[in-house]
């Protein structure tokens, strides 16, 4: 396993003058030594950035490794694992304007952070930025570039980069203002594919959704599919489709997750899922405005 730069030195004194525009939220769970490679990376940002580690009830020694090796760090101890939510309970304990998500193998490089805060502040209507993600120790770009890139919406006059409603959450940077008035990560989600909701509530609410090349972030993920993730992200996508897309367009997703449940064990876990969870969901059903169903569609359209 990559174990970081031996040249990464912890973080200077805090400039008691410097005031950051950017933190950073890490939601974690069990993942210690992986952990501890990111935040070496994380403390010699040359903008140093205040950190928050949102603990999902880990029961390995993240916790004795935050105390122990990286006091600088601000660890919010959750009682449960909270999933995606973590990160909402991590943004809350920051007061910095603009918040950047980080997993526990990812971190952003350096310069990308002031690079962010630059385009927040000069597009007051954009809420959230999705970063171009190199994964490896290659620095490969991440397949989600070059879609996130081509993306028909095209270019708005009051926005940076290029308008999206996708992102990855680990190369993420938002407004906490406007997270916080999208209501954020959603509850029923919990983790994996949850990013598409929260770009159609940011949306929804009129704040700028955009992939800005510019700002980077680097991604080093475990080889290999995580157990139960295809289901989970299944399950998600139709979730989402319940939540705010048409009824005829959910009945239909719907029914093709059925036809692959007869075949898809990972299909069929997804559609128990996704029934116990359909009351919850109809309860916070807000279809998207039209026009913004319209530029779903389209993004649909270019991916088919």
């Amino acid at each position: 396993m990559d174990n970081g730069p031996s040249t990464l030195a912890r973080r200077p004194p805090a400039d008691p003058a410097h005031r950051p525009a950017v933190g950073v939220v890490i939601a974690t769970r069990n993942r210690s030594a992986r952990l501890a490679v990111t935040l070496r990376h994380l403390l010699a940002l040359p903008e140093r950035p205040p950190v928050v580690v949102a603990d999902n009830a880990s029961t390995d020694d993240t916790r004795a490794l935050l105390a122990r090796d990286f006091p600088e760090v601000r660890v919010l101890a959750l009682p449960g694992n909270r999933g995606a939510l973590a990160r909402t309970d991590g943004l809350r304990l920051l007061d910095t304007p603009y918040v950047a998500f980080s997993d526990d193998d990812s971190w952003w490089a350096p310069g990308a952070l002031a690079t962010a805060a630059r385009l927040f502040d000069e597009h007051p209507r954009l809420g959230l930025l999705a970063a171009r993600t190199l994964v490896g120790s290659a620095d490969a770009p991440d397949p989600l570039n070059a879609v996130l890139a081509g993306s028909p919406l095209g270019p708005a006059t009051d926005l940076p980069g290029t308008q999206v409603l996708g992102f990855l959450a680990c190369a993420a940077i938002v407004r906490r203002s406007a997270y916080l008035d999208a209501g954020g990560f959603h509850r029923l989600l919990f983790i994996g594919g949850e990013e598409t909701l929260l770009a159609y509530d940011l949306a929804a609410r009129g704040w700028g959704v955009a992939h800005c090349p510019d700002v980077v972030a680097h991604h080093h993920p475990d080889p290999g599919p995580r157990a139960g993730r295809p289901a989970v992200v299944r399950r998600n996508h139709l979730l989402t489709a319940w939540l705010r897309r048409p009824l005829p367009y959910a009945l239909a997703r719907t029914r093709d997750l059925a036809a692959e449940a007869r075949h898809d064990p990972h299909a069929r876990r997804a559609l128990r899922d996704v029934l116990r969870l359909l009351p919850a969901a109809l309860r916070d059903r807000r279809p998207l405005p039209p026009y913004l169903e319209r530029a779903a569609r389209l993004l649909e359209g270019a991916a088919a």
